[in-house]
């Protein structure tokens, strides 16, 4: 098979609502030398023939059953032929440029892993609905601008990490570092790998000029569910216990219990309080503890400096939170 420059993969489960949109906008891309490549997690709605009898350019891989966007979109990066690979909601829109200007991006420098594109909000397309992801020292992961005028984040800079929703990465480094973890099913997994980029001394760029609009919330319902809830619980203590060095845990424990018990109160008041709670404890649990401890990164002093730039980072980060930033 001949190689492209890059390979979108797409993550596709019940997505008959938004596929067609999605798919025409990236038949109007101005940089042609690109793949599409479909993972359908097992849909039922339609969806998935419209992708086969419409979009005979797209490749498309058709699961049995909905095994996670971890394991579609990494069964998608294994079987892509490009050194690049740009992940996809199914739910988006994107302009004519977002291939083109993620790819510019990442090859500015060979230690750019990831690059993520603006997210507008497809309910109010002058409004954010994520410019790159950001970690705070409350262990806390939060779209950043999320809600704020897009003529505030037109800057390129450095993230935490890029949201999965809409950002390239290079592929050489994602076969050196590890693919995503498919322990997470969904919800947190991009912020993982980002920082386990961070970890190996790799850098996270947001680039403005790559824009998409992006419905959010399109597959799991609202933005706040027991679904939602219990992965993502489940997923911040793994994140924790996987990444950070039981040192850093100990140091970190007054900013990390504050964020918990917060997190508790406000859904709480939600009614999942106690759902939040045991997926917490979980996560941590499974991450020191459990099967997730052999996903841990091991600790190696060849890259402490790259974890105290995380530490100062975490900070910043909360300070930003705290702004809305």
């Amino acid at each position: 098979m001949q190689e492209t420059k890059v390979t979108v993969v797409i993550p596709n489960y019940n997505g008959i609502k938004y596929i067609q949109d999605c798919m025409d906008s990236l038949r109007l891309q101005s940089m042609k030398d690109f793949e599409i490549l479909v993972v359908d997690n097992g849909s039922k709605d339609g969806s998935l023939e419209i992708l086969q009898e419409e979009y005979p350019e797209a490749r498309v891989i058709a699961l049995e059953e909905n095994t996670g966007f971890c394991h579609a979109v990494n069964l998608g990066i294994r079987e892509s032929n490009s050194p690049y690979v740009i992940l996809l909601n199914n739910d988006t829109m994107v302009h004519a440029d977002f291939v083109k200007a993620l790819v510019e991006a990442i090859e500015e420098k060979e230690d750019i892993f990831s690059v993520s594109a603006m997210m507008l909000s497809m309910q109010n397309r002058d409004i954010i609905d994520g410019a790159g992801d950001n970690y705070c020292l409350l262990g806390w992961a939060y779209a950043r601008g999320k809600g704020r005028n897009s003529k505030e984040y037109e800057k390129k800079t450095e993230i935490f990490s890029a949201c999965g929703g809409a950002a390239i990465y290079r592929k050489a480094i994602l076969e050196k570092i590890g693919f995503f973890d498919e322990r997470h099913f969904a919800y947190l997994e991009d912020v993982d790998l980002g920082y386990r980029a961070r970890i190996y001394g790799y850098r996270n760029m947001y680039e403005p000029k790559a824009r998409v609009v992006h419905a959010g919330s399109a597959v799991s319902g609202s933005r706040y569910n027991e679904f939602k809830t219990k992965l993502a619980s489940v997923n911040s203590g793994y994140v924790i216990a996987k990444n950070m060095p039981l040192l850093l845990i100990l140091i970190n424990a007054p900013f990390l219990l504050a964020g918990y018990f917060v997190k508790c109160l406000f859904f709480t008041r939600k009614k999942m309080g106690k759902l939040y709670a045991k997926g917490f404890w979980k996560g941590i649990y499974s991450g020191l503890l459990g099967e997730g401890r052999k996903q841990r990164v091991r600790f190696r002093w060849k890259h402490l400096t790259n974890y105290l730039k995380i530490e100062i980072r975490q900070f910043i980060s909360l300070f930003g939170f705290l702004m809305k930033y």
